[in-house]
């Protein structure tokens, strides 16, 4: 039976260790399952609290991707079997998000370096994964994207906090269409902290070994400086020996960012839409591709995804994941969640059948209902506890 992630410690020289979690499922481009994210959330939870662990290391199996998204077979079967239910009648959907963003949180969080390998493909779960990672590293094949655009979600896993903090108007440009990022917007976009070669993983693991990793018992013996800030610090240089000398190009995103930022600066989604629904023509492919995805995805999620920025622009991670949790619940009871990953995914006639089909009648009051907490009055939300517990 495939172990759906693999987890692995190497021991330094010191005797220090360094632990591993290998996401295995390169068949499905390491999508995340609820197994994968309870499996993962168990490790990280012992390896926290070790004190002879002094760092975590997250990969995905295989080369073509670090994580390509969520479960979405798995939320289809919930979905098909509780119509009707409402948002809190899936048990299934209300526990994988729950848990997912529980994880996702756990990382922003972390009290020792994690260090993320967004080698190939990540996308939606994968960002979620990467982005609270304290170090981002990227390859020369990296393509990152949060396109739940076209299959009726939105940009989740905390990407109502991540979006809004990018360069100008680039991260609500992302969210309504969907675009990628090569490796230089990754860094543009603040998603990326170091880059390495392919060829290189393997080299950085084995560099990681030979470093003087600092204990919980270290800090007198290191004039008093913390275990962490130690890591840290000798985690970075480890990157930054092997980092490539060539220089990047500046990727689409950042090429067009003032277009985008013109285009994107009202407060209207509906002028906003249409701005960007004009670039369906342009010259250059990568605008041309991100209008034409926009136009041809949910209207309803892009009218939640803008919601989602605007309403959460001021608001903490924390909060920002309890918000999601409620329309992420909302998405797979009655937005246009199924109708998107049936026609991507189960059907693949890719011909989805959106309802509201056009953006004036996904309107400011038919959204509102994803923002309307679903579990009796009396009980709390599920995430309260998250920005309350110890580090």
């Amino acid at each position: 039976m495939n172990v759906p992630v693999l987890f692995e410690e190497l021991t330094a020289a010191n005797g220090m260790r360094l632990g591993v979690a290998t996401l295995n499922a390169p068949q499905t481009l390491n999508g995340l399952s609820l197994e994968m994210v309870e499996l993962l959330s168990a490790r990280l939870e012992e390896w926290a609290q070790d004190p002879g662990v002094a760092l975590v290391a997250l990969q995905g199996a295989g080369d073509k991707a670090f994580c390509a998204g969520g479960d979405l077979h798995g939320l289809y079967r919930s979905m098909k079997e509780n119509e009707g239910k409402g948002p809190w009648g899936n048990a299934y959907a209300r526990r994988f998000f729950e848990q997912e963003y529980r994880l996702d949180y756990r990382i922003h969080t972390y009290p020792k370096p994690v260090l993320c390998w967004g080698h190939g493909i990540v996308m939606g779960g994968g960002i979620g994964l990467m982005m609270g990672a304290s170090h981002r590293v990227v390859s020369e094949s990296s393509r990152l994207a949060m396109p739940e655009v076209t299959i009726g979600l939105f940009p989740d896993v905390g990407g109502s906090w991540l979006l809004n903090r990018m360069p100008g108007r680039t991260g609500m440009f992302l969210a309504l269409t969907g675009a990628q990022m090569n490796t230089s917007d990754a860094f543009f976009a603040g998603l990326a902290d170091f880059r390495l070669n392919h060829q290189d993983w393997p080299r950085l693991l084995e560099s990681l070994r030979e470093q003087p990793w600092a204990g919980q018992a270290a800090s007198a013996e290191q004039g008093g400086i913390a275990p962490r800030s130690i890591n840290d610090g000798l985690l970075r240089r480890a990157l930054a020996a092997l980092e490539p000398q060539t220089p990047l190009e500046p990727g689409h995103l950042r090429q067009h960012s003032f277009l985008i930022n013109s285009l994107c600066s009202g407060n209207r989604l509906d002028d906003i839409y249409d701005e960007l629904a004009a670039l369906r023509n342009h010259d250059d492919p990568w605008l041309a591709r991100a209008a034409n995805t926009m136009l041809a995805g949910s209207p309803g999620s892009v009218r939640l995804a803008f919601a989602l920025q605007q309403r959460l622009r001021l608001r903490s991670l924390d909060d920002v994941f309890r918000a999601e949790y409620v329309a992420a619940l909302a998405c797979a009871a009655h937005g246009d969640f199924a109708e998107g990953i049936r026609a991507l995914l189960i059907d693949k006639d890719k011909k989805p059948r959106w309802n509201p089909a056009t953006l004036e009648d996904a309107s400011d009051a038919w959204v509102q209902k994803f923002f309307d907490e679903p579990w009796p009055e009396d009980e709390p939300h599920p995430l309260a506890d998250l920005g309350r517990q110890g580090r």
